[in-house]
């Protein structure tokens, strides 16, 4: 994969149907729509499409949003959503009435119906829904990644023009950090053992501004973190409505009041506990994780779903297997094994894990896991490979797992051959975290096996001579640690000759 193409862990999404129904019910979706349908007689519009006061009346009592007071902005957000998806379409009127001096402004220029889009989403697919979804997203988070409107309120008062670096806002800039946030989000959901992980908004805005080398923020540092939070709070608020994030706003006891002056008017509360939660909880919804994903493979990621390998060979699951959270690549194998019977899945996966390159390892080792999933149907596809040098050990472990008869003993070198093929796959995908237990592992092999280092280090596999290394660097006891280390100096000098 080239360095200008990034690949992400996968995801597992909803069937579409299940991402239909959730995009007709996020509140801003399920509005609009219930505006469209209710501009079935004609809706008088401005020249923006915009709803006129009157029927924004009607539109806030048709949504029961009229006891609201913040109902007719509910409203008008909807129906703009109506107008940029399609829902409703705009047929402009010939002229423009005008009664009198100054009120031409407030006329009527057009008059909205419902759109053709709107009939797709009960006589379309699941996916034309989704599609019509996507597109109101993207105006939702063009409108997250907007200034506030009361800033540029104030601006046009005060001096009449319009004036984005006295905003100090960057359009671009902006986009991207928004983009970069849901970025991360995504990632972390990928990365999560299980579903719906809040993610504090704190730890959110530090991991899109402090350094990795930073070991302790400073101050100005922690005081760009807290205004990204309070501008990721404004924004999740735009984006939790359309359904693409599921938010805790941040505690207002928490924020400071200022008046006009600047001077405080009430302090923030002070914490008495460390509940975290009150600084704000975010995650993306399974929809959110669609629409990630969807912006992510636009702009050229590589964004794995869980699935996407059913219909490919046992050679890319199994080179794409090792890197999948534990659960994901269960749930990767499940589907690649129910699309074939057992025997002949058995058969692919062992003709797969087969080879003497660096990769090979780790094939087995997602081999021996991924058939460990497979029904005994697929006894006489391992019982084929038992005098196979590289897969006759995990063939017998299969076998003996499900108590099968007539299992022939492994002679010692096909066992030392699996012990250091085994350790070869851990090895490769060890990171920082599974150093204990690796060591653990090593440990428990020289202690099982007196005369292990005299054995192991004759042991054909490509591997054996940095598979004992490694065995030197982690065995807890000096004295074994030194005998692995001589026994990987010969094992290099035997593959040399």
């Amino acid at each position: 994969m080239s360095a200008d193409r990034p690949t992400l862990p996968p995801v597992r999404l909803l069937s579409e149907a299940e991402l239909a129904r959730d995009a007709l019910s996020a509140p801003l979706m399920s509005r609009a729509v219930r505006l469209a349908r209710w501009a079935e007689r004609g809706v008088p519009v401005g020249a923006g499409g915009e709803i006129l006061d009157d029927a924004l009346a009607a539109a806030t009592e048709h949504l029961g949003l009229s006891a609201d007071e913040d109902g007719p902005a509910y409203t008008a957000e909807a129906w703009q959503l109506a107008v940029d998806t399609g829902l409703v379409e705009i047929e402009e009127i010939d002229g423009t009435a005008e009664d009198g001096a100054g009120e031409a402004d407030d006329a009527a220029v057009g008059t909205a119906t419902p759109g053709e889009e709107l009939a797709l989403l009960t006589s379309g697919s699941p996916q034309d829904v989704l599609d019509i979804w996507l597109s109101g997203m993207e105006t939702v988070l063009a409108d997250a990644a907007a200034p506030d409107l009361a800033d540029l309120a104030d601006q046009l008062a005060e001096g009449g023009e319009l004036d984005l670096d006295a905003l100090d806002w960057n359009p671009e800039e902006e986009a991207e950090l928004l983009d970069g946030i849901l970025g991360n989000l995504y990632l972390l959901t990928a990365l999560a053992e299980g579903p719906d992980r809040d993610v504090p908004l704190p730890a959110l805005a530090a991991s899109m501004i402090v350094p990795d080398d930073m070991d302790e923020p400073t101050d100005d540092v922690l005081e760009e973190v807290s205004e990204a939070m309070m501008r990721l709070d404004d924004q999740f608020r735009v984006l939790e409505p359309i359904g693409l994030v599921a938010y805790r706003p941040v505690d207002e006891a928490l924020i400071e009041e200022l008046d006009e002056d600047g001077e405080t008017v009430r302090a923030a509360e002070p914490l008495t506990d460390e509940d975290v939660s009150r600084y704000g909880l975010v995650r993306l919804t399974p929809l959110g994780v669609y629409a990630v994903r969807a912006r992510l493979l636009d702009a050229g990621a590589d964004a794995p779903a869980v699935g996407d390998l059913t219909g490919k060979g046992a050679d890319v699951l199994l080179d794409a297997l090792p890197d999948y959270p534990e659960a994901h690549a269960q749930a990767e194998s499940e589907q690649w094994l129910a699309a074939r019977g057992p025997l002949d899945a058995a058969r692919e996966l062992l003709g797969a894990a087969r080879g003497d390159d660096e990769g090979a390892p780790r094939r087995r080792l997602a081999a021996q896991q991924t058939l460990s999933l497979v029904a005994p149907d697929a006894e006489a596809a391992l019982r084929e490979v038992l005098d196979d040098r590289q897969l006759g050990g995990l063939a017998r472990v299969w076998l003996a797992e499900r108590g099968l008869p007539g299992i022939p003993e492994p002679s010692q070198d096909m066992i030392f051959w699996l012990t250091v093929d085994t350790i070869a796959a851990q090895l490769a995908g060890a990171d920082e975290g599974a150093e204990a237990e690796l060591r653990d592992l090593v440990q428990g092999l020289t202690e099982q096996h007196s005369g292990f280092f005299d054995a192991v280090w004759r042991v054909d596999h490509p591997a054996t001579a940095d598979v004992l290394e490694a065995m030197g660097r982690l065995h807890p006891d000096k004295k074994a640690a030194k005998e692995a280390r001589k026994a990987a100096f010969k094992a290099r000098s035997r593959q040399s000759h």
